[in-house]
């Protein structure tokens, strides 16, 4: 299997929680958490990429590996490509967002096979089946759908496809995304794509670009922290599992 690296985009500047990276979570900062759930994965190294000393004093007093990346960069994944351009060792790259605290090996695993199994496939993504109803009309809940070999046909947050008949099933994009490191490259070079910027979704300017992208299927949910409700179900989620 290829060598995969790991990098965790964690901004200082949040638009609803401030300096959510450095928010204690069941005793725990959520950058720091988010670091050691993917450091028990099989990736060969693990970055947290940030602007912000404090952040990456977090991480290292965690025994993790911090980089300083430019504060212009305009979102998490071009500070991933920024790290990847430097480190051309590693042809596989993850993004896993640094508010994602639940993921975890098993998803890692899940994507690291996607892209040894489809080598055609430049991004692999995962797909979790939609189980609340109110997720369905809610537009931050990214659906999804794909084709029969599991390649993605589009992503929107409108509910797609439309349940014109009984019988749909509905799929939401979770969780973090592999790579490989030259498509990575070529992603945080191109222009925003039309359809990218209606959506305001990273997905679409992958298949605009007329790239495939490969799903898979997980099991398993995560909880985003955006609000400060992720944070109480985070907490209690914690609580059920018997986890800190």
């Amino acid at each position: 299997m290829s060598k995969a690296l790991a990098v965790i985009p964690a901004r200082y500047g949040s638009t609803r929680l401030k300096a959510k990276a450095l928010l204690e979570i069941g005793g725990m900062t959520l950058v720091e958490r988010v670091f050691r759930g993917v450091a028990q994965s099989s990736v060969d190294r693990v970055i947290v990429a940030t602007d912000h000393e404090e952040i990456a004093r977090v991480v290292r007093e965690a025994g993790g590996e911090a980089w300083m990346t430019p504060s212009e960069l305009p979102s998490g994944t071009d500070r991933v490509a920024y790290v990847a351009s430097r480190l051309p060792e590693y042809p596989v790259v993850l993004n896993v967002q640094g508010d994602d605290p639940l993921v975890g090996p098993d998803m890692i695993g899940l994507l690291l096979s996607a892209l040894e199994e489809d080598p055609e496939a430049g991004l692999a993504v995962l797909a979790k089946r939609i189980e609340k109803e109110e997720e369905l009309s809610s537009p931050s809940i990214v659906k999804m759908v794909f084709d029969r070999r599991m390649r993605a046909l589009y992503f929107s947050r409108s509910l797609i496809p439309y349940p014109r008949n009984d019988g749909g099933v509905w799929y939401k994009h979770i969780g973090p995304y592999a790579y490989r490191r030259d498509l990575l490259l070529k992603f945080a070079s191109w222009e925003v794509t039309p359809l990218e910027r209606v959506e305001s979704l990273e997905m679409l300017r992958v298949l605009e670009n007329g790239f495939p992208i490969k799903c898979v299927i997980t099991e398993r949910d995560t909880i985003e922290i955006d609000t400060g409700d992720d944070v109480r179900a985070l907490e209690e989620y914690l609580l059920r599992q018997g986890r800190s």
